[in-house]
């Protein structure tokens, strides 16, 4: 009997098959998912610097130009911004959530002062750069593109991020003078007291210390130890003979 000779079987089965088909694909799509979620035993990553060589030549003079600030790197712009409605924050963040620096200028409270960026060989994006000097102008950060072979001069950074001027440079740095011979002056008191201190106690050490100041009873032991063993009184050969 052919399969083909009784049509109602044929359309009880198409239904089952594909019933059957639809569970076997979800099982399948379940399972790559659950691998998928599964922590590998071996990652397939290796680490790496966090700078390149031209960075890492910028951020060595950042930290030179600011080196009473902190400065952070590559740090996404999303860290130091809030959105102003926060029904719409997860939308900004979807936006900006990949946005950031190179490097970002940050006081000892976590307040930002400006952000620089170090082009790569390919250059920035006009349009990234334009996003990140709308946005961090609109909040009151001075951001600069910078390469470590045409690089700004301290007063000239220093100024645009934290609005110094020529005379509050020369006061910060008479200050640092200052604070240098202070520092100086107290490390060479510190070593006279030192030096006084010591020089006292090599000086007048008590008169116990002293060979004649030997307490008599140490010096009765030690004539009678001498006595013991003075081989003038009591030879020390035992031996009953002639002498040789």
């Amino acid at each position: 009997m052919s399969i083909w000779t009784h049509p109602w079987l044929i359309a009880a089965l198409v239904p089952a098959l594909l019933a059957v088909g639809a569970l076997a694909h979800r099982a399948w799509a379940e399972r790559q998912a659950r691998q998928k979620r599964r922590l590998p035993k071996h990652w397939p990553l290796t680490g790496r610097p966090l700078a390149n060589s031209e960075e890492a030549r910028v951020w060595h003079w950042l930290a030179r130009a600011f080196y009473d600030h902190h400065v952070m790197i590559k740090l996404p712009v999303t860290r130091f911004t809030l959105p102003r409605q926060r029904e719409e924050g997860m939308e900004w963040y979807r936006l900006l959530g990949g946005v950031y620096c190179t490097f970002t200028v940050c006081k000892s409270d976590g307040r930002v002062i400006g952000c620089l960026d170090v082009p790569g060989p390919a250059g920035i994006p006009r349009s990234t750069r334009a996003l990140k000097h709308s946005l961090l102008s609109q909040i009151g950060l001075p951001y600069w593109v910078v390469r470590s072979n045409s690089l700004p001069t301290v007063a000239e950074i220093r100024a645009e991020f934290l609005g110094e001027s020529e005379l509050n440079r020369a006061m910060r740095e008479r200050e640092m003078e200052e604070r240098a011979i202070i520092a100086a002056q107290t490390n060479l008191r510190s070593a006279l007291n030192r030096q006084r201190s010591t020089r006292s106690h090599s000086d007048f050490n008590p008169l116990s210390s002293w060979p004649n100041s030997v307490p008599d009873a140490r010096s009765s032991d030690y004539h009678s130890q001498w006595q013991d063993n003075n081989s003038f009184l009591m030879p020390l050969d035992s031996r009953k003979g002639d002498l040789l």
